[in-house]
């Protein structure tokens, strides 16, 4: 009876994708609810996955020229201020400190919603030359938006991320910062979380508050909703002239720097969660698993049964291996690590022992497969990476399967209705049509896909002749 409880604890995801996705998350070890409403406790099986991004993602920037720095937690209202559509595109969302101690603050200080009047104001004090450009910095910490609507890893009030604050001597320096880190954003999703993305621009309404523009990576869940994975931001020279970030070039004149800044979050977890999982838990991809093969001794009271599989863990220390040594019973050991999402099981019992062999069973497809002990490295990495590109093809799969394309608006209707996806449509880049398809449909342009189609010459909601195709969708 106990056995069966662990996966029945698990509502399915047909049945309600919602609470498949608070399920997992709770009994995967993900995270627990905290006493502050909205913000979350990421235990050690959700932050070991976050390191994990981290690392990667830090590699990466670090090979690009980019170094780390820490920007204090506070930002004071009057710096918040100097650019108008920043601070009003962030207001609503600003959590702000009033007292210290015991006095009240002569100014108040808003907690982090993002750092970019923190570096300009840093910038203006360190940029002076051609000389000190480009400022290629990167900061890891947590921001605080005060959201109505929480959701472990997708919505919290404090969120961990990495914020990117370039700055550059020119519009095209600063333009091809903003489209390599996108670039970069989108590798790292495909080659890492398996998870593939479409690359393109915001609309006007869409991008970030301040920006000039902004450029994105959207993923497909698995429910058919879409969600917006990484943004990299071009801000022109808009902050530079608000902050007065100049510096005199090789002619002695004075310019304007143009900056950028980019930035992916937590929510990356909770998109591996909703592309890879299925009704018996998490299924991570190899390359971001913290732990790559889970050991499971079978009658483990039996003489050798665990030294033999001490053995295998230290033989398979390089794929971080661990041994189930609990006093669980087998079933219940798979369905936990099944759970856990933990992309290879080895089982090994006496009978396994005296045939020198063990069984390998897939996470992701629950294939079985009988190997020699003499092989099994090789057999456990081959593995892994047959089981990181399946994923990878398995989500493409998907995603292509729940892409459709729109010519009338009845059709367009029709398709956000009753079949959850993207939408490919074309459009007249007027606002008021981008606003109706959201009131009609509560559908919302997610990008303007730098690979561009010509699926008509209308625009989809006015039938006026069309500018851009744009991928819609309901999103997260």
């Amino acid at each position: 009876m106990a056995e069966k409880k662990l996966v029945e604890a698990i509502t399915s995801m047909e049945e309600d994708f919602a609470q498949w996705y608070t399920d997992v998350v709770k009994k995967a070890e993900l995270i627990d609810y905290s006493a502050v409403k909205g913000c979350m406790i990421i235990k050690p099986a959700g932050y070991a996955i976050w390191e994990n991004i981290q690392k990667e993602l830090d590699a990466r920037f670090k090979a690009t020229g980019v170094e780390n720095v820490y920007m204090p937690l506070f930002i004071p209202e009057s710096l918040l201020q100097k650019e108008k559509d920043h601070v009003e595109g962030f207001a609503p969302e600003v959590a702000w400190v009033t007292q210290g101690g015991l006095n009240p603050l002569q100014e108040k200080l808003c907690v982090r919603p993002t750092s970019e009047t923190l570096f300009c104001d840093f910038y203006k004090n360190i940029i002076e030359s051609y000389r000190d450009l480009p400022k290629v910095y990167n900061q890891w910490c947590s921001v605080v938006r005060w959201e109505k609507e929480t959701r472990p890893f997708l919505r919290s009030r404090e969120f961990l991320w990495q914020e990117g604050h370039t700055a550059h001597a020119t519009a095209e320096d600063a333009e091809a910062r903003t489209i390599q880190m996108l670039n970069l954003y989108a590798t790292f999703c495909e080659e890492v979380l398996a998870i593939p993305v479409i690359k393109g621009q915001k609309t006007e309404k869409e991008k970030f508050a301040g920006a000039k523009d902004t450029y994105t990576i959207e993923a497909l869940m698995h429910d058919g909703k879409a969600l917006q994975s990484g943004t990299s931001h071009n801000f022109g020279d808009g902050f530079a002239k608000a902050f007065g970030i100049q510096y005199t070039d090789k002619d002695n004149t004075l310019k304007y720097v143009h900056q950028t800044s980019w930035g992916m979050t937590t929510r990356l977890i909770g998109a591996i969660i909703m592309v890879h999982g299925d009704n018996s838990g998490l299924v991570l991809p190899p390359r971001i698993a913290p732990v790559k093969v889970c050991i499971v001794p079978i009658m483990q009271n039996k003489e050798g049964v665990l030294d033999k599989a001490y053995e295998l863990k230290n033989r398979l220390e390089r794929f971080s291996a661990k041994v189930d040594d609990t006093d669980k019973t087998p079933g219940w050991k798979f369905a936990e690590q099944e759970m856990r999402g933990i992309p290879l099981r080895v089982e090994v019992g006496p009978k396994d022992i005296a045939n020198n062999q063990c069984v390998i069973v897939r996470r992701d497809t629950r294939e079985k497969i009988v190997c020699s002990l003499d092989e099994i490295e090789s057999t456990v990495e081959t593995l892994l990476e047959t089981i990181q590109k399946d994923m990878l093809e398995r989500a493409r799969n998907h995603r292509d399967s729940h892409t459709y394309v729109a010519t009338t608006y009845d059709e367009f209707k029709d398709i956000v209705a009753n079949k959850p996806g993207f939408v490919k449509a074309m459009w007249c880049m007027d606002e008021v049509c981008e606003n109706k398809i959201k009131e009609d449909t509560t559908a919302t342009s997610r990008c303007m896909p730098f690979e561009q189609e010509q699926i008509s010459d209308k625009c989809v909601c006015c039938g006026r002749p069309a500018k851009k195709m744009v991928y819609w969708g309901k999103a997260y």
